[in-house]
């Protein structure tokens, strides 16, 4: 995909951070669209259908904390890439962040070339989208990763979004370890301050729902996905 196609959301009550930077993600190719308020920003998003969003927190309406959650319910923007652009920095707003559905937590000031940097690494994810089929199946396991769908022999197993995440990317090449900092960063991006424990909490999770044998660990390493005559 092309820099020229790839629209992005800028949603912030400030307009001289909408302007800065609007303007230095204009001048790198993309197409940038604006709002002042969350619930202007749920609205737009509707009408543009954007491939990142970068929200701000504390905003007049209605906050992004709550336009996030919006974003996420509708069907057609379940995909989109949300990372929180602001300057609450405290653990609880982090943590509200991604539970609400973010991808990413950028904490402000940050300079406008860093910035670009971040933007760059989330929208690398689009092209690993793209390079996965839509629809794969490995053993009696079905992954729709448009759908965001799992089934195993036939019934539907429910993930959040985290969880197929990196179910995704560890059925993306059975049998490779993934290193644990290649895992943060591609589910939870590198930017990211996570728990140590994070990954395996996840693990536990998919071992739990789709079996504990699928799934191996790589002591001081990281993960594979394995079928069972795979050793």
């Amino acid at each position: 995909m092309k820099k020229s196609d790839i629209k992005i959301l800028l949603v912030d009550d400030e307009p001289d951070i909408l302007e800065i930077v609007r303007y230095n993600l204009k001048t790198e190719g993309y197409q940038v669209f604006t709002a002042s308020n969350g619930a202007e920003g749920v609205s737009t998003a509707k009408k543009i259908n954007p491939h990142l969003i970068l929200l701000d927190i504390m905003m007049p309406e209605m906050d992004g904390i709550e336009a996030c959650e919006k974003i996420r319910k509708i069907k057609t923007l379940e995909h989109v890439i949300i990372a929180f652009l602001t300057a609450r920095s405290e653990d609880y707003s982090q943590v509200a962040g991604f539970d609400a559905g973010a991808d990413d937590y950028i904490t402000k000031p940050i300079k406008p070339k860093v910035l670009v940097s971040k933007v760059k690494s989330l929208l690398r994810r689009l092209k690993n989208n793209e390079n996965q089929e839509a629809i794969t199946t490995i053993g009696t396991i079905v992954i729709n990763r448009e759908k965001y769908l799992v089934y195993k022999e036939g019934q539907k197993i429910i993930l959040p979004k985290k969880e197929f995440e990196l179910f995704s990317l560890l059925t993306s090449n059975p049998g490779k370890v993934f290193k644990r900092e290649t895992i943060l960063d591609a589910v939870w991006g590198n930017d990211v301050v996570v728990g140590g424990r994070t990954i395996d909490v996840h693990i536990r999770k998919l071992r739990e729902k789709i079996g504990d044998h699928y799934f191996k660990t790589i002591k001081g390493v990281g993960y594979k996905f394995t079928l069972d005559d795979d050793h």
